[in-house]
């Protein structure tokens, strides 16, 4: 076996010596890079490439990794790429990664492509659960997390299930709360809701901001023992070294933050931290394996050096950097304000457009429903008016029976009755024929009032006839209003930043401005640190009913302990942070004079 491995290596050796070249593959967070190196290339050739590849410019961060073993190794900048001690079967593989990390990601991460790189690599972190993150703090990063890649909350394209394909939380806290997949995506929707108006790099920013602050952001932990063989563990971070309990990864037992550090000596497997403090006791420690060791050292150095340079005036390539970043950051707000003057004024216009066609439809209902009443009051003067000629005509009638009933009256009166008996029928006769007169007289009276009644009626409903055709008339006759879509607002004027007048002059209040700004900064930190625990508290309440306390690990239970105490790893450290970027900033100022 080892004689076939043997000449398969020499194969390799052979083919690359011939081609003067060999292959690599570069794996990196959003995708993997494949490049052809020539065989003297060091390990300084291949990370530039890389680099310039991804248009990165803040190269002190990152390294490439490889895997070696039971372990990682980091390529080496002054070696060459061949010479590492790791698998050289082609294409080697490697994998661009953050190695140091920021004190604070604001301040310092100046390009978009770095911010996005730490992002993702956070995110897998703390999915992986290599990061500690609490439940309440895991709901609001996937929110920032979904926004970062859907951008602003839209509740018609984003419905219930759009996440149900989506990797949000670690599953540490999917199994520690009684919840549903559905549960969840409505939490996190809430919050999700809560950040429009945020581009994708604010919220991958605030994402940062909120994992920065985790216990095991920024660690790397490593499995050593004390001179009395006691297992601990050494997390080393931006911030110093810290000393573990193997079982307590959160809460370091003790800790050298890199300021009070004279010195960190290595010698036949054994490392001595030298406090700056001669009278401390010098903590001593070892790892049984030579590339752990190694790789202690190489973390260890680089954090240094970090810690010492973020202390130190800004390098002109980095003052350029942030000058270029403020420039691209108020184009980009120049450019987002513009575009939601425009959207608002495109949904004025739509409003306005819908409003109008709204108005359009409820004119031509008034006009239909005028047209149909014309209508009916045309049918009703057609029936009033047959009505009234009919009553007119039984008038007619009835006056002409009441003329022959008179001439009837008048000719028995005039008719001699000799007898008695004739005479008492005339007069009987005679009296029925004045009843009957009279009421055919008080018939036609009526008649005659009745037909003056319907010509009233029928004139009056003339009346509503004319007025209903003059509404109508009136309605029709309305110009209708035109309608413009297009109502956006003309290009926006250009703007030029010009540097060449701009000059410095720092006079005796320059002191009292910089303690204001400093100030004003601290004041800032305090009310976004006070807007976010009471949000992360929020977030614990609601889905503090259904946590099933039977699955929490070791890991929760001392994340709650911490939080009841009010210490975690970050809070001393950063007091002493805080004074010491006071102090460069003011000898920032000073050096300026």
């Amino acid at each position: 076996m080892a004689s076939v491995l043997a000449s398969k290596m020499g194969l390799n050796s052979l083919r690359r010596k011939q081609a003067k070249t060999f292959s690599v593959t570069v794996v990196t967070m959003d995708a993997d890079l494949e490049f052809s190196c020539k065989l003297k290339w060091k390990g300084k050739d291949l990370f530039e490439l890389v680099c310039r590849t991804l248009g990165l410019r803040e190269t002190w961060f990152f390294g490439l990794r490889y895997d070696v073993k039971d372990t990682v190794a980091w390529l080496k900048m002054d070696k060459k790429v061949l010479d590492h001690d790791m698998p050289k079967e082609e294409p080697i593989v490697f994998h661009f990664l953050a190695k140091f990390y920021p004190e604070n990601v604001e301040d310092e991460l100046v390009q978009d492509i770095t911010q996005h790189l730490f992002f993702l690599q956070v995110k897998t972190s703390i999915l992986e659960e290599e990061i500690y993150c609490p439940p309440e703090a895991s709901v609001l990063l996937a929110s920032y997390a979904i926004h970062a890649k859907y951008g602003d909350y839209d509740p018609n394209v984003h419905k219930p299930g759009f996440l149900s394909q989506e990797e949000l939380l670690p599953k540490r806290v999917i199994n520690l709360y009684q919840m549903t997949a559905e549960m969840w995506e409505e939490r996190i929707t809430v919050c999700y809701a809560e950040h429009r108006g945020r581009t994708r790099d604010e919220a991958e920013m605030e994402y940062l901001k909120i994992a920065q602050d985790l216990e095991m952001y920024g660690v790397n932990y490593f499995s050593i023992r004390n001179k009395k063989g006691t297992s601990l563990l050494l997390g080393v971070d931006a911030l110093g070294l810290h000393i573990y309990d193997p079982s307590n990864k959160l809460t370091p037992k003790i800790s050298f933050p890199w300021n009070e550090i004279r010195n960190i000596s290595y010698s036949d497997k054994e490392f001595a931290i030298k406090p700056l403090d001669k009278r401390a006791d010098v903590f001593k420690f070892n790892s049984s394996k030579l590339r752990v060791n190694k790789l202690i050292l190489q973390l260890c150095i680089g954090n240094h050096d970090l810690f010492m340079r973020r202390r130190r005036v800004d390098s002109l390539e980095v003052q350029q950097m942030k000058m270029q970043a403020r420039e691209e950051k108020a184009r980009k707000q120049m450019e987002r304000r513009r575009l939601e003057r425009e959207k608002q004024l495109r949904e004025e216009a739509e409003r306005a457009r819908d409003e109008l066609e709204r108005r359009l439809i409820q004119l031509q209902d008034e006009a239909h429903m005028a047209n149909e009443a014309l209508l009916r009051s045309e049918e009703t003067a057609d029936l009033l008016a047959e009505k009234a000629q009919i009553a007119e005509e039984e008038a007619k009638l009835l006056a002409q029976k009441a003329a022959e009933a008179g001439q009837e009256m008048r000719r028995i009166k005039v008719t001699a009755i000799r007898t008695e008996e004739e005479k008492r029928l005339m007069e009987q006769k005679m009296l029925e024929a004045e009843m009957l007169a009279l009421k055919m007289a008080e018939e036609s009276e009526r008649r005659a009032n009745e037909a003056d009644q319907l010509k009233q009626d029928l004139q009056e409903a003339r009346e509503s006839e004319r007025k209903a055709k003059n509404k109508l008339l009136e309605i029709t006759s309305k110009s209708p209003v035109p309608l413009s879509a297009n109502a956006l607002p003309p290009d926006g004027p250009n703007f030029n930043f010009s540097m060449e007048n701009l000059s410095f002059d720092f006079k005796d209040t320059d002191m009292k401005r910089l303690s204001m700004e400093i100030e004003k900064e601290k004041v800032e930190y305090m009310e976004k640190s006070k807007h976010l625990q009471e949000q992360l508290n929020e977030l614990k309440t609601e889905i503090e009913s259904l946590k099933l306390k039977d699955r929490e690990t070791p890991l929760d239970i001392l994340h709650n302990e911490n939080t009841e105490k009010g210490t975690s790893k970050q809070s001393n450290f950063k007091k002493s942070i805080n004074l010491q970027r006071t102090r460069a900033l003011i000898l920032m100022y000073f050096s300026l004079l």
